[in-house]
């Protein structure tokens, strides 16, 4: 193989592929990076035998040929090269030693055969439909913060992609909960999503497609099957394999006749929950909401650092409440709003609560209480 490339164009794509590559493995192929060449392109790929990205870019191919290189290592040799420079690749001979050139530095890579280089066979996707990347970013972005880090609940370590339902119109569902929190957005369903299987993309996967979106302003291809999904950005795609487990009935946890309406001023009530948070305990982080008509108080006590108390003016009429949270998972989810204010649906200080920025909006959170 000999090939030679533009210095952007490589630290570009070796940057799509090289995140799938684990630090530390017990199999060595599993640290390189393939390269393949041939005509006038090189195809990178990189997988940890649950992910694979391939990104093809642009080349000046005097042999074709294929070997593999330690991901790492490379990615940051060309990161330190000047800008404008070329890149030249040669393999000759030992089929273990590669020659790197690019200006005056020479670098002399270990190499492993092609022929060693695991391939994630994507088998045969039944539904096909495109997505902008605005629509993607947004199922991802305002779901991820809810994917639980339970390794022993694995089917919770992922977004829940599947289509529903909704006012007479099929939309497409994005759902993540970590049994504290629940997020879940709809989009209208695209052209070929109806009767989709339901599928929990994992949380690695998740965090790859949403930094492969980032600046893109094309449409996104989507391919699902009952255990694989494939995602093509342009020359760049990702396939992942998909975790086999049932996403549990979360329709059961999103309380429907929860009648005491809160709304406050999402910046400022944000900024307080922040506030009076400083004085909980780490392993607490409980606040108090105490309401009133018109009035919230919220207040944070810690026998260990002292206590807290703020106020704010709100809307609400219904009858006095106290109930407690956990003061990351209420910022998190009034973070997650696009509104100037939050709706705020509750019923009791044991039941769940409902978030969300007004009625009848795309996006809802539901939030478990705490014991203050």
């Amino acid at each position: 193989m000999q090939v030679t490339l533009e210095r952007a164009a490589l630290l570009k794509a070796l940057g799509h592929v090289h995140r799938v590559v684990e630090r530390r493995t017990t199999i060595p192929i599993l640290s390189n990076i393939l390269f393949s060449a041939e005509g006038s392109s090189v195809l990178l790929k990189a997988t940890d035998l649950d992910l694979e990205v391939t990104d093809r870019l642009p080349a000046d191919v005097t042999q074709a040929g294929g070997t593999t290189l330690p991901a790492h290592i490379l990615y940051e040799i060309v990161r330190k090269l000047p800008d404008g420079a070329q890149v030249s690749l040669d393999v000759t001979g030992e089929a273990t030693q590669l020659l790197l050139r690019s200006g005056r530095s020479r670098f002399h890579l270990q190499a492993l055969p092609e022929s060693d280089f695991p391939d994630l066979a994507a088998g045969d996707f039944t539904h096909r439909f495109s997505l902008s990347a605005t629509d993607l970013k947004k199922l991802i972005e305002k779901t991820q913060f809810a994917i639980s880090n339970e390794e022993t609940r694995y089917y919770l370590n992922g977004i829940y992609l599947h289509t529903a339902e909704s006012d007479g119109k099929t939309t497409l569902r994005a759902v993540a909960t970590d049994g504290h929190r629940l997020a879940r957005i709809e989009i209208p369903a695209p052209q070929g999503a109806p009767g989709m299987p339901g599928v929990i993309v994992p949380r690695k996967a998740v965090a790859e497609v949403q930094k492969l979106i980032e600046g893109l302003d094309a449409d996104v291809t989507i391919e699902i099957s009952p255990t694989k999904a494939r995602f093509s950005f342009g020359d760049v795609v990702l396939i992942t394999k998909l975790i086999d487990g049932t996403f549990p009935d979360y329709g059961r946890v999103i309380p429907a006749g929860n009648d005491k309406l809160l709304t406050v001023d999402r910046e400022p009530f944000a900024a307080a929950v922040d506030r009076v948070s400083t004085i909980s305990s780490e392993r607490g982080r409980a606040v108090k909401l105490a309401m009133g008509e018109g009035k919230l108080t919220l207040s944070v006590t810690n026998p260990d650092s002292g206590s807290a108390v703020e106020e704010l003016e709100v809307d609400y009429d219904a009858a006095p409440l106290e109930i407690g949270f956990n003061a990351r998972y209420l910022l998190d989810i009034t973070n997650q709003l696009d509104g100037d204010t939050a709706l705020f649906k509750l019923a009791d200080p044991g039941s769940p609560t409902l978030v969300l920025d007004h009625e009848g909006a795309t996006a809802l959170y539901v939030l478990m209480p705490m014991r203050v």
